[in-house]
């Protein structure tokens, strides 16, 4: 005959932790969880270091490979091609680790596939191109840049022009991805989206300053710009737009109108141009990006962005 365990027989129940290691587990599970899931802080770490880690392994394969990378004071087509597609690699593929790792869709970090190079896209390049149209163009108007004679011809010209274009997509992908792609979408799990944006543009503007002509005005133009950036994610919901307008801004300047990016002179541009006045008109060494125009362009084109892209309600 089998017998019932008597209450006083029946083991106890577990029972937690008490005193200083339950507050310990507590305060660590406070420290490193919400109530929701591991706190963008720190998932926001894991992805730069796995950011960090791919980089230093790209770094490390060009190296072995002989492969040119730009310079604090210039850069080529190809260096600059090498550069940007490493370092799309490395944001994309940390992103779909963390992805995994967070069950979530990597649509929802700002690049989904549906739409890809549809029509915010080439809004986007458009948009681009009237801005850095709308910067030169009064700066030529009040005397600050000379076109010049064309520095390209026949095949080179189309060359360049369409190598240049691969180049700055890749910028625009690779920039835009990794500071309003997963880092955008991560912090503002955590603070909300326009602190996140003015964290990360900070970021942005300051990372900008290791180039060679760069200085702190121009560094607050890229500020500037990258608000301008979040606010188009904000209002189309990706970053589609922003990608071709980033894109179409770099090509004009550095191309199309042959001038200084971000402090910057490529070779392979379009004209013998020049920038010649005050700083404050023509940017100085930083290029037409630390002009007053240029900061004036931007906001009407924010104010104008605003309303053709109303926000969702």
């Amino acid at each position: 005959m089998t017998l019932e365990p008597t209450p006083e027989s029946t083991p106890p129940e577990p029972q937690a932790p008490l005193g200083p290691a339950a507050d310990l587990t507590r305060a660590a599970r406070t420290v490193f969880w919400n109530e929701r899931e591991f706190r963008a802080g720190w998932r926001l770490l894991v992805y730069v270091l796995l950011v960090s880690l791919f980089t230093v392994a790209g770094a490390f394969l060009a190296r072995a490979l002989h492969i040119p990378h730009p310079t604090r004071t210039g850069f080529t087509a190809t260096s600059l091609l090498a550069q940007e597609g490493a370092g799309i690699i490395a944001v994309l593929a940390a992103a779909a680790i963390m992805a995994l790792l967070e069950t979530r869709p990597f649509r929802v970090y700002g690049l989904p596939f549906t739409g890809a190079f549809g029509a915010r896209f080439w809004q986007g390049l458009a948009w681009g191109i009237a801005m850095i149209a709308g910067t030169m163009l009064p700066i030529r108007a009040l005397g600050g840049f000379s076109f010049g004679e064309l520095a390209l011809h026949g095949p080179a010209l189309w060359g360049y022009a369409a190598l240049w274009s691969v180049v700055f997509l890749c910028v625009g992908f690779y920039e835009e991805f990794l500071f309003r792609g997963y880092t955008q979408f991560t912090l503002a799990t955590g603070m909300g989206f326009w602190p996140a944006a003015t964290m990360l543009s900070a970021a942005f503007g300051a990372v900008h300053l290791s180039n060679g002509g760069e200085d702190k005005v121009g560094a607050i133009s890229v500020f500037v710009i990258a608000m301008f950036f979040c606010l188009t994610l904000r209002r189309t919901g990706n970053l589609w737009f922003a990608v071709g307008l980033h894109a179409a801004f770099d090509w004009g300047e550095t191309f199309l109108f042959s001038v200084p990016d971000s402090g910057l002179v490529a070779p392979g541009h379009l004209l013998n141009s020049a920038l010649h006045g005050p700083a404050w008109l023509t940017g100085g060494t930083v290029g037409p990006e630390g002009s007053v125009i240029n900061f004036v362009v931007v906001a009407l084109a924010a104010a104008i962005f605003a309303r053709v892209y109303p926000a969702k309600v």
